[in-house]
């Protein structure tokens, strides 16, 4: 006998609603759970599953709960109820706290008995949903470094304001499309993706194929097409060696692209710091974590070859380091690492988990290495300029994380029917190049999750049996000098018109993203927010402003718009300076920059250019500068009164 493995030692179960319990077990045998006082029974099927019921729980803990069979039993250890939360989305949702702004502090401050983490393995299956692979682990600094920012900057705001347990399950996967986190049933049931549906399982037999013949191409691509490693000039001329001049080198933060950092070129980049190694380290074996080094890396310390990874390993470029530095070669004191990196197309350098960039000896814990994230030296060795990518698409199918239902079978299956209060979701950006289908793709998506968990959106005035808050895309790339149009605003736009799904609440990002890194490191006010909906909509805190401006409806008013909003928050204001952001068009559809004013609660827009305005924008462009906010500082949603056609704008 067996529970499913969600069941384990700090685990957190949700209160006030059934608590089910599941596992395998011989066919037709007995299973016996106990908890705090019930005891309920249950038998196996004739395949070997079970699924019993705990009857609704109250907050508190810690309990033990134990799962009997007829020749075994299982105690589980430190069980808390509480308020159990899923966190999933894409690469924003699965960063991690070590990357944040603060990290050190926020890391070190992490220390909270009553939160519990999960973290669900990625698995990316077609057919059979597989079992949850993971643990719960008790909140403090080694377990939260690695842990979902965001969830955890959630988490920890609902318990400091309801002051019960909470438990996080965090089951995310970078760089993936929605339609990869819906079910079958749903996709089938919208006519953008029915054919695509079909289409993908009719060539599913085919797929050991068509992965084997598509890494060929790949390799005979790399040969053929992509600029051989001219040679490694770097250590020759000692730019591995302690003693040398650095005076001519920039500097860096790592981890990151270097395309990120204003170099939009492929080549060979060397990235060197010095460590300071403590006299207790002296004489041991130390083992270096470095980040996937993309595409190549041959590693040194203190002038000395330490490890390489090459063209022999083809997935080099996704593949996280961890390099032994040798007894007696790291000397208490100053110490230098040097890393020469290769990259022949698409981006190039030290990119990952700021978390998986340490140096210490194996036997001590992580938080006790020496964190090597932070600022870095570089220079360039070769600059083979902007290579165009090989147009080689990888076979949807096992193992390819966006391929349809792909990871709601793999990565939400296996946690149902585990009691949950809700979901918090960020993504999106993966869907940009094809924002408008995002509309509609959204909704449907969460309507599957609703549907699997049997938890419906909930009717007018009823308790939410299944919230769903998720983050509007932040800012990103570069502001633009006039008004145009935007791929990223449209798919923000798709994620406002999704707050008309009921038991939906959104947390706007638009002025926490950076320019050139699609990764912002201020997680802590996307968690806030996204606390801010859950308190508000869902525990009924109504003195807690959840959103920032809303738009409601725009009036012509001569030669100006007003602008009316939902959500103020106690009045409308412009941080620091002038309103900034809106622009205005008449009947032609031409926007250009327009003067904005608070009015009470609206906003007066106009422009001497457009003296019959009949459409206004605000914050609508990749990287908007923008600056209305309510004066519980949270910041208006970018948004248009216009619904006139997108152009399919250039997606960068």
């Amino acid at each position: 006998m067996k529970p499913s493995s969600i069941f384990n030692d700090n685990m957190v179960l949700q209160q006030g609603r059934p608590v089910p319990v599941w596992g395998r077990a011989l066919p037709r045998e007995k299973i016996t759970v106990t908890l705090n006082g019930q005891t309920v029974r249950g038998t196996a099927n004739k395949d070997g599953k079970w699924q019993v019921q705990l009857a609704p729980l109250k907050a508190g803990g810690p309990f033990d709960m134990k799962i009997e069979g007829r020749d075994s039993a299982i105690a589980l250890k430190n069980v808390l109820v509480g308020e159990v939360w899923i966190a999933s989305g894409q690469s924003n949702m699965a960063f991690q706290l070590s990357g944040v702004v603060h990290a050190e502090r926020e890391i070190s401050n992490a220390a909270f008995g009553d939160i519990r983490l999960f973290t669900l393995a990625q698995t990316a299956t077609v057919d059979v949903p597989q079992e949850a692979q993971g643990c719960w682990n008790v909140c403090a600094p080694k377990a939260a470094g690695n842990f979902s920012a965001v969830a955890y900057f959630f988490g920890r705001e609902l318990h400091r304001k309801l002051g019960v347990p909470i438990g996080l399950i965090n089951t995310s996967w970078g760089g993936t499309l929605a339609e990869a986190w819906t079910s079958r049933e749903m996709l089938r049931s919208l006519p953008q993706f029915k054919k695509a549906v079909a289409h993908y399982e009719k060539n599913l037999p085919d797929f050991e194929r068509a992965n084997a013949n598509y890494l060929a191409k790949v390799k005979e691509g790399e040969e053929k097409f992509y600029p051989a490693d001219p040679g490694n000039l770097g250590f020759e001329k000692g730019w591995a060696a302690p003693q040398t001049d650095l005076s001519d080198w920039g500097k860096i933060r790592v981890p990151c692209y270097w395309q990120g950092a204003g170099m939009d070129f492929s080549g060979v980049l060397w990235f060197r710091r010095d460590v300071t190694i403590p006299a207790e380290w002296a004489g041991k074996e130390l083992t270096l974590n470095l980040c996937p080094c993309d595409k190549y890396d041959t590693t040194y310390f203190n002038n000395v070859k330490v490890g390489e990874m090459g063209p022999e390993n083809p997935n080099a470029w996704a593949t996280p380091r961890a390099y032994k530095i040798p007894a007696g070669l790291a000397k208490p004191g100053r110490n230098t690492l040097a890393v020469r990196v290769y990259s022949h197309a698409y981006a190039g350098g030290i990119m990952g988990s700021a978390a998986g960039l340490n140096l210490g000896p194996a036997d001590i814990a992580d938080a006790a290495r020496i964190p090597l994230a932070g600022t870095w030296q570089y220079r360039i060795e070769h600059n083979f300029g902007k290579i165009t990518p090989l147009a080689l698409q990888q076979p949807l199918g096992p193992g390819n994380p966006n391929s349809p239902y792909i990871l709601f079978n793999g990565m939400i299956q296996p946690l149902i029917p585990y009691a949950i209060r809700g979901a918090i979701w960020y993504q999106g950006e993966s869907n940009v190049p094809r924002a408008g289908e995002y509309r509609k793709l959204f909704p449907a998506m969460i309507r599957s999750w609703r549907q699997a968990w049997r938890q419906g959106e909930p009717a007018a005035g009823t308790d939410q049996t299944f919230p769903f808050l998720f983050v509007q895309l932040a800012n990103y790339l570069q502001t633009p000098n006039e008004p145009e149009e935007s791929a990223w605003a449209e798919l923000r736009e798709a994620q406002l018109k999704t707050l008309k799904t009921p038991g939906t609440g959104m947390a706007v990002a638009i002025d926490v993203g950076e320019a050139a890194d699609i990764h912002p490191k201020n997680k802590q006010d996307i968690g806030q927010r996204l606390a801010l909906n859950a308190l508000n909509h869902v525990y009924g805190l109504k003195e807690i402003v959840p959103s920032g401006p809303l738009f409601s409806e725009a009036t012509v008013e001569g030669n100006k718009i007003r602008i009316r909003f939902t959500q103020t928050g106690g009045g409308l204001l412009a941080k620091g300076g002038p309103l900034t952001g809106f622009a205005i068009a008449g009947k032609d559809r031409k926007f250009v920059w327009a003067t904005a004013k608070i009015v009470g609660d609206a906003v007066l827009v106009a422009s001497r250019d457009v003296p019959k305005p009949v459409a206004v924008r605000y914050a609508w462009a990749n990287n908007p500068a923008c600056n209305l906010y309510n004066k519980a500082g949270l910041p208006a949603s970018p948004f248009r009164t216009d619904n006139w056609p997108q152009p399919s704008p250039v997606v960068q």
